[in-house]
């Protein structure tokens, strides 16, 4: 069962849940994959309000998003094992099922085709509607040095595309 809620009564709770981290939840070609994020803002574009995340190149889940165009947002509301959020944000969908691995509950999406996750109940459901690769020229010097230093291996930097996502619907699992 699902409790629809408008998104705005809930800011707090999202961007806290952001603050300490929340699963960006994606699926393409039959599979799901997730992972952790502690970067997100929540406004209002375009009349429409929109989850924006940002996702580093090097990401599976990037790979999903771009072959998709929809996620969900799923955020801690009332306790919750917080070895999900850790394994989530250490492990790779291209080595590990993580939905098999920590037998997570897979709850069907109201709109989109990307399902909620039961054990993180407050879920937004998200279309995107626009996203931009980061023009590293126009980042602040500190945040370039301290976010994006070169990769030892193949010398590029690994940058994040925003993917400003329309919240299409949003509850709460109960």
């Amino acid at each position: 069962m699902k409790k629809e809620i408008n998104v705005l009564d809930y800011a707090t709770e999202i961007m806290n849940g952001v603050k300490n981290g929340v699963l960006l939840t994606t699926k393409a070609n039959g599979k799901v994959n997730t992972m952790t994020i502690s970067w997100g803002t929540l406004g209002i574009e375009w009349a429409r309000p929109l989850f924006t995340t940002f996702v580093r190149d090097s990401r599976y889940t990037k790979e999903f998003l771009d072959a998709n165009g929809e996620f969900t947002v799923n955020i801690p509301y009332g306790d919750f094992d917080k070895q999900i959020l850790g394994f989530c944000g250490t492990k790779s969908g291209r080595d590990v099922d993580k939905i098999k691995e920590l037998a997570l509950t897979l709850e069907d999406p109201e709109i989109i085709s990307v399902p909620g996750i039961k054990e993180l109940p407050l879920t937004l459901e998200c279309r995107v509607v626009y996203k931009q690769r980061q023009d590293l020229s126009a980042l602040a010097v500190d945040s370039l040095e301290e976010y994006y230093p070169d990769d030892a291996v193949t010398g590029v930097k690994d940058v994040h595309t925003a993917y400003y996502g329309e919240i299409v619907k949003a509850y709460i699992i109960e």
